[in-house]
């Protein structure tokens, strides 16, 4: 027929022989009652599609001659096309064929099986009828119903349940619709069907499922949740704007709870409890990060800058990560293991980095380190040169190049007195036997120098000491730090019962009044011993307060030492150990006018130092505006300290009158470098 002209006859019979044939299926289709119609539109659509392979093949030369040349539609879509004008769209199959797999849909969500093979076969043929039956006569429906659906089911589940319940729900709801899509819908729904589930259920909601009392995100930061917590982080980070709000509540959380620590009289009344309490919070933190958050860095970011935020808040910050510091490099890591040890000194430097007062808890270490030092206090030298490590490598050179020079001078001060020993130890036949550590005066704190009447014992081998030191070095000096040493005193009680007492220096001078008196009043000692009124005071409090250690006694019986006081020798002191160590009651932190005293002295310290940023940066730029060298000090400072613009601006006007800068004669915001 094709050869002879008759194509087009042939096709346009094709065409009504197929619609004709079509519409008495249509007719049995729709006569399909009940259950019964999806398996009658299924089986008819299999019948059809072997129908259609088997008429492609017929006419196969017209499909492949004829048609491309008219342009009419091959054989295979035709018979689609009219499928699905023909049955699918034939009104009264159409609305029923929507509503019955929307009710399966929805008997599915309500617990019921349904023939999930069935409803693949249908929605597929949807799909092969083009993409726009798929979605015009069912996908469009299916979300707006299921939009209604879970709008109703989310305002139940929100009003009877707590929030980790709720996620849960939602959870599963959302799983749910994804196996759906699995097994009989077009794969390209199920962004969309997921979409409408994190709308309706968790957008919708999300304010109040974070703030929900009793059970929202801050119930389970404090309860460590963390399976409710993962839960609403990959929920929430599928919606808009989910993520930013977990994180904000959970940013002014941590704001005000390190607020209040800050603000708990009792906790600040222990250095080391309050920095032990912040690595805890911080833990805590890190921990719902990485196991919830799945380590997401901008909540790694948000939490860094709330603890650098608190922290900052105490001025005293500082002063008492030293103490901690202090407290772990002297008996807190004791026994510990190498990989423990670096763990601590590791979450240190972390609050370290917080700090915007590094110069101050510089000075602060630098105390600390000089008693380690001093008192051979320290449980590891190797803890020691690491931290100092990691400060160097954290801050530079110039940080730690002092603290490496104590360590130097220890190692001086050991060979230094191998050779005294060695020249002098005839001399000192029984007489006391002297340690002495010579330190650089740049290198350690600055200590005032504090008058004390050493014993006469004493004072000879110190002079002996001075006479070879000053024999062996030329031009140095030598001043005796006697509120920095120790002394080991042996001492015999009533009974001849005898213990060696390690002391202070302070507490030695004050013990050896007793060997000529037996009663001495608070003013006598005073005198004799010039030693400062509070150390004096803290020195008696140890030697005459403390149960155990009492070696004197005092009259009237007190905790406190006053001016009237009267102190005996007490023969009557007995203990289980030879050795006794009687500490000094020393102040634990700073006391307020000392906290005052040492800002000052940091102060100080900041003035050259902001002073030769301001003269390094016009060097380079030559002319600058105020605001830009205020920025550029920052800029430059910022590691060690964040220096104040009022400072900055007293210091550029000391450089002015010194004759370094000079302010622009055109504009007097700028200013000028003198070459």
């Amino acid at each position: 027929m094709v050869l002879h002209k008759f194509g087009e006859k042939l096709y346009s019979g094709l065409v009504t022989t197929m619609t004709s044939h079509l519409k008495e299926i249509s007719n049995s289709i729709e006569a399909a009652q009940g259950g019964l119609f999806l398996d009658e539109l299924n089986r008819k659509w299999a019948e059809h599609n072997k129908a259609l392979q088997m008429i492609r093949d017929i006419l196969m030369y017209m499909d492949r001659t004829f048609i491309p040349n008219t342009h009419k539609t091959p054989v295979h879509e035709l018979g689609l096309n009219l499928w699905r004008d023909v049955v699918i769209h034939f009104h009264a199959i159409q609305s029923r064929l929507q509503a019955i797999l929307l009710e399966n849909v929805r008997r599915e969500r309500s617990g019921e099986v349904i023939d999930r093979g069935l409803m693949r076969s249908i929605t597929k043929m949807l799909m092969d009828l083009g993409p726009s039956v798929y979605q015009d006569d069912f996908e469009k429906h299916f979300l707006e119903v299921s939009a209604d659906f879970y709008r109703l089911e989310s305002q139940e589940f929100i009003e009877s349940c707590d929030c980790g319940e709720y996620l849960k729900k939602a959870e599963r709801r959302l799983n749910e619709e994804i196996e759906r899509v699995s097994h009989y819908l077009d794969t390209r729904s199920e962004v969309k069907i997921t979409n409408v589930v994190e709308t309706e259920m968790i957008e919708s909601h999300m304010h109040r499922l974070v703030q929900m009392e009793n059970s929202g995100l801050i119930n389970m930061i404090v309860d460590e949740k963390f399976e409710d917590l993962g839960r609403m982080y990959c929920l929430f980070r599928q919606v808009s704007n989910g993520l930013v709000l977990i994180r904000d509540v959970m940013t002014s959380f941590i704001r005000d709870t390190g607020k209040q620590l800050l603000t708990d009289p009792e906790r600040l009344k222990d250095p080391v409890d309050f920095v032990q309490h912040l690595l805890d919070l911080k833990d805590k933190y890190d921990k719902i990060i990485t196991s919830a958050f799945r380590n997401d860095k901008t909540f790694q970011n948000a939490l860094n800058s709330s603890f650098e935020y608190f922290i900052n808040l105490n001025s005293r910050s500082p002063e008492f990560i030293s103490l901690f510091v202090d407290d772990k490099l002297r008996k807190g890591l004791r026994g510990v293991t190498e990989e423990d040890v670096e763990l601590v000194l590791d979450k240190v430097m972390m609050l370290f980095r917080y700090l915007q007062e590094k110069d101050v808890f510089e000075k602060y270490y630098k105390q600390h380190l000089a008693k380690r030092l001093l008192s051979g206090k320290s449980v590891s030298d190797d803890a020691e040169r690491s931290l100092i490590v990691k400060l160097k490598t954290e801050c530079g050179y110039q940080f730690t190049s002092k603290l490496e020079g104590m360590f130097t001078d220890m190692k001086t001060s050991q060979d230094t007195m191998q050779g005294f020993h060695a020249s002098h130890g005839s001399d000192i036949g029984d007489g006391p036997m002297l340690s002495v550590q010579v330190l650089t005066t740049g290198s350690w704190p600055t200590q005032p120098i504090t008058t004390c009447n050493l014993p006469a014992e004493i004072l000879g081998i110190c002079e002996k000491f001075r006479n070879y030191y000053l024999g062996t070095h030329t031009g140095r000096r030598l001043s005796w730090q006697t509120n920095m040493g120790t002394a080991d005193l042996k001492a015999t009680f009533g009974k001849g019962q005898k213990h060696e007492l390690n002391v202070s220096t302070y507490q030695m001078c004050v013990l050896m009044l007793f060997n000529d008196a037996d009663r001495l009043s608070y003013k006598e000692i005073e005198q004799v011993t010039e030693i400062p009124t509070s150390d004096l005071k803290r020195c008696l409090q140890s030697l005459a307060c403390v149960k155990g250690k009492n070696v004197l006694r005092k009259e009237p019986m007190s905790k406190d030492i006053a001016d009237t006081d009267t102190f005996l020798f007490n023969d009557k002191y007995t203990s289980k150990f030879f050795k006794v160590k009687i500490g000094t009651v020393a102040a634990q932190r700073e006391s307020e006018p000392e906290n005052q005293e040492t800002r000052q002295r940091v102060e100080e310290d900041r003035k050259p130092q902001i002073e030769a940023a301001i003269v390094r940066i016009m060097k380079a730029r030559r002319v600058l505006d105020h605001n830009n060298i205020v920025a550029e000090v920052t800029k430059q400072l910022q590691s060690r300290f964040l220096p104040n613009p009022v400072v900055i601006k007293k210091r550029i006007e000391s450089l002015i009158e010194r004759e370094f800068l000079e302010r622009d004669k055109g504009d007097r915001k700028l200013y000028r470098y003198l070459a």
